[in-house]
């Protein structure tokens, strides 16, 4: 029997570090890896620290400089696929936290509706930390449409902050919510817009999108696919005095590989996730790629001139991690997994070389999803599973505490913005020197 069409899926997950990215680096490293494989049908980008606090808080058009750098990578790597082109779906973001959807042109008709999500987890529930969310529609002929839901985030760092960041993720359960997509809010729009040109569409007035109810991170119809830098570290502590004499040495004969056992084995998130304390229900396929955290300033001066790092030369004050991971929802059983072809296939997951611009590498996942809708299963099923069953309940007051969160974000980004960018000190000392100028010359007129 030949095996059933599959959906195309890439996820990318990178850490900016507040910094501009170098298109033509990222896209030829990207798409040397995808090089003999079909172009991918979708494309989903988890950015954190995408932009400098003031201009993520502000987002709108202070941010869209950042990502219209990610959007001609997307160009320029397509270009180098044999000429796939590809169309911007949406894109969304709550702080420094952004996700991006692309679809080939050709396909992108197929996307029906989208839905936009977002919580913060950082300082006073802002988004220095956080999570934004997209789900959207898939129509498939002659079935019904696949869900596809797209959850970027930032959990909180430190080695000592691992039950920070399982909290991280029970807040972000909690407080996502799904609805229809505008192009109001933080940050998030729904334009269909060809990577590398300026047109677009919208899709935030489709009848299908609207006449959908609010939904939270788990569904019982949804694929669901986690990126980010989730921050899970392999030590609990800090390194001390000499530990940096532990961190594993890159060669190309991989004969350092005990050492990075020794550090996978100590790997919070895959003890976490067996325990059943985060991600819950997710599933990981295996890791064959060095830590992903931290590079040091030597190694990222190194990055624009290597293609394939030869050294790893790792940051001393931080336990080289995979930080940066990308995790999914298997096919639920009553969909018929013992089917031929009826299972999601990764076809790869690896890190890609070091950017110039971060001290952590990207993350890409490969993966074919069956081209056919998740059905909603029997209601006498008594099957327990993760989609029907959520580990954690909506936060009744979601939507208020999202919006109390957003006015901080948009006070804090003005005054960000206002003292730690050249554009906003210009315009305050304008101020200054206007209203120095104006106390003069009422001052002149009363003597």
């Amino acid at each position: 029997m030949a095996p059933m069409e599959a959906l195309n899926v890439l996820a990318i997950t990178f850490n900016c570090a507040r910094q501009l990215l170098q298109p033509d680096i990222f896209a030829r490293r990207l798409s040397k890896e995808l090089l003999g494989s079909p172009p991918p049908d979708i494309i989903l980008l988890s950015l954190q620290e995408v932009a400098p606090i003031a201009y993520s808080f502000l987002g709108g058009s202070y941010l869209a400089h950042y990502l219209e750098r990610f959007h001609h990578a997307i160009y320029l790597a397509g270009k180098a696929l044999g000429g796939a082109k590809y169309v911007q779906i949406t894109t969304g973001n709550v702080g420094l936290t952004a996700c991006m959807v692309f679809s080939l042109e050709e396909q992108r008709d197929n996307i029906q509706w989208v839905e936009t999500g977002g919580v913060g987890v950082g300082l006073q529930e802002m988004g220095n930390k956080g999570a934004v969310g997209l789900r959207f529609g898939y129509a498939v002929p002659d079935s019904d449409t696949i869900e596809l839901t797209f959850l970027a985030a930032h959990l909180a760092p430190m080695e000592e902050a691992l039950q920070r960041r399982n909290e991280d993720w029970k807040n972000i359960v909690r407080g996502i919510v799904f609805t229809p997509a505008t192009n109001k809010g933080s940050g998030t729009s729904t334009k269909q817009q060809p990577a590398g040109e300026e047109s677009e569409q919208l899709l935030a007035n489709d009848p299908a999108s609207t006449s959908r109810e609010p939904h939270g991170l788990y569904t019982p119809t949804s694929h669901l696919i986690l990126a980010g830098d989730l921050n899970y570290r392999t030590s609990s502590t800090k390194p001390r005095g000499a530990a940096c004499l532990l961190f594993p040495k890159s060669n190309p004969d991989r004969h350092d590989n005990n050492q990075l056992n020794s550090l996978l084995q100590n790997d919070q998130l895959s003890r976490e996730l067996k325990a059943g304390r985060t991600c819950h229900g997710l599933h990981e396929a295996p890791i064959e790629f060095p830590p992903t955290y931290k590079y040091s300033k030597k190694a990222q001066m190194l990055a624009e001139k290597e293609e394939s790092m030869t050294t790893w030369d790792w940051a001393k004050h931080r336990w080289p991690s995979w930080c940066d991971r990308i995790l999914y929802l298997d096919l639920p059983a009553w969909m018929g997994s013992d089917t031929p072809g009826m299972r999601i296939e990764v076809k790869k997951y690896m890190a890609l070389p070091l950017m110039p611009t971060s001290d952590h590498r990207p993350v890409i996942l490969s993966m074919r999803i069956p081209l056919k809708a998740i059905p909603a299963p029997e209601e006498d099923s008594g099957e327990e599973n993760v989609r029907t069953n959520p580990p954690f309940d909506i936060d009744p007051r979601w939507r208020d505490r999202r919006t109390l969160a957003r006015m901080k974000e948009i006070i804090v980004g003005v005054l960000a913005y206002l003292s730690l960018t050249w554009e906003g000190r210009s315009i305050l000392l304008a101020l200054i020197m206007g209203g120095f100028l104006g106390w003069y010359v009422v001052g002149e007129k009363l003597v």
